[in-house]
């Protein structure tokens, strides 16, 4: 979700996580930003978000639209997320296709890194209704749910946006922080489930399995991405992870206390899991679809299972923040990666859940492989299993924060 300030990959991890191209997981990056910094959820960063001031309104910050004489565009983005030219990689084929199409010039940067680091790069300019010098935004579901409870985000209009609205995956729609899909674009999802190493265990199946079994004590690790952990224990409870009460949170996080007292979980893991996983150092764990695939490819043994109780759907979300002054000409370029040829294009290259309709098909033009995984293109009976978590309050967030934090001895 993306959060997150683990330290990169070691040389043997990266190693292990080599993909076609030679670079690192888009959310292998990502997630590995929330371990040091995951007291600054529920301190720093949370905190700050909440102090008196911060919230704007449409009325308190009125964002002025100058693309119908400035044909320019300036994107902040992580790294690895769009197509790139094999042949020259400052080259990303599907942008300079939009640029000719529309005549708008686009500024690609790849500066996001780190969800919590990002929000302190913006927050000060968000708190005070001025300009952050970017039109586009790419934030995790948690982080997007944050800015926009505080009014830090424009509300797009969708009607200029048909591909958009034609061919958003319906698993994405009506989502709890933006139920009406007016503020936040998915760019990329991804899933959270179980995983295991068929060279050094049976299947493991059910969150149950993973926390009680007795052949897999001590061979276990869950992550340290509360809404990931968590919503995958609530759903095996058969609670819903987007709509659940304090008591049913309250069920999860002691049902998660007895795993660790019972020393069936060896540690709590950003993406530093995947390398024990794929050694078998490790047999089974809490973990990452894009992750997966990658490990899949080094070797079939390594499966991602989505449980039949649920599985965790995150995304990371384009957004226009207030004050950033092209807010049509950002309107028309997410619009444009909703066209399934054009998605399909990135998909071949990031290897995420594409969150666009019909770009299965396409992608059957480009790669058949490619378009017949299920972790890049899910069929219905995955994505039914697909569960957002819900979008917290600023005092849920820090309450269930600081109780996660405690059991996973952060």
């Amino acid at each position: 979700m993306r959060n997150r300030s683990r330290p990169p990959l070691s040389p043997e991890a990266a190693a292990l996580l080599s993909f076609t191209r030679s670079s690192l997981s888009r959310r292998t990056l990502m997630r590995g930003a929330f371990a040091a910094g995951s007291l600054a959820v529920t301190g720093g960063a949370l905190a700050a978000c909440g102090t008196k001031g911060a919230q704007q309104t449409e009325a308190s910050c009125v964002s002025d639209d100058s693309s119908a004489t400035d044909k320019t565009l300036i994107v902040s983005n992580w790294p690895q997320y769009i197509d790139v030219d094999e042949k020259d990689e400052s080259k990303r084929p599907t942008l300079v296709a939009f640029e000719a199409k529309t005549g708008i010039s686009v500024s690609y940067t790849e500066d996001i890194n780190d969800n919590n680091e990002f929000f302190g790069k913006v927050q000060n300019q968000l708190t005070a209704c001025q300009p952050t010098d970017r039109d586009v935004i790419v934030l995790t579901d948690w982080m997007t749910a944050r800015m926009i409870r505080l009014g830090w985000m424009q509300k797009l209009d969708t009607a200029k946006m048909p591909n958009f609205t034609k061919n958003l995956l319906p698993s994405l729609k009506g989502r709890p922080f933006d139920k009406n899909n007016e503020y936040a674009v998915p760019w990329q999802s991804g899933l959270a489930g179980l995983a295991f190493n068929g060279k050094v265990t049976k299947p493991v199946r059910t969150v149950d399995e993973l926390l009680t079994r007795p052949d897999l004590k001590g061979k276990v690790t869950a992550l340290t991405e509360m809404r990931d952990t968590m919503g995958l224990i609530l759903a095996s409870n058969g609670h819903d992870p987007s709509d659940f009460t304090k008591a049913q949170f309250d069920d999860a996080i002691n049902k998660l206390q007895k795993a660790v007292d019972a020393g069936q979980i060896r540690r709590f893991t950003g993406n530093d899991y995947a390398p024990e996983l794929a050694k078998g150092d490790i047999a089974a764990c809490i973990g990452w679809s894009g992750d997966i695939i990658q490990l899949g490819l080094e070797d079939p043994k390594v499966e991602f299972v989505a449980p039949d109780a649920g599985v965790m759907l995150y995304s990371d979300n384009s957004s226009v923040p207030n004050k950033a002054a092209h807010k049509a000409n950002a309107e028309q370029f997410l619009d444009y990666y909703y066209d399934p040829t054009v998605a399909a294009q990135v998909a071949a290259y990031v290897n995420y859940i594409c969150p666009v309709s019909g770009a299965k098909e396409a992608m059957e033009k480009i790669d058949p492989d490619l378009a017949a995984n299920p972790l890049i293109f899910p069929d219905d009976a995955l994505l039914k299993k697909a569960k957002v978590f819900k979008a917290l309050t600023e005092a849920e967030e820090r309450e269930y924060e600081s109780a996660f934090q405690k059991v996973i001895g952060a």
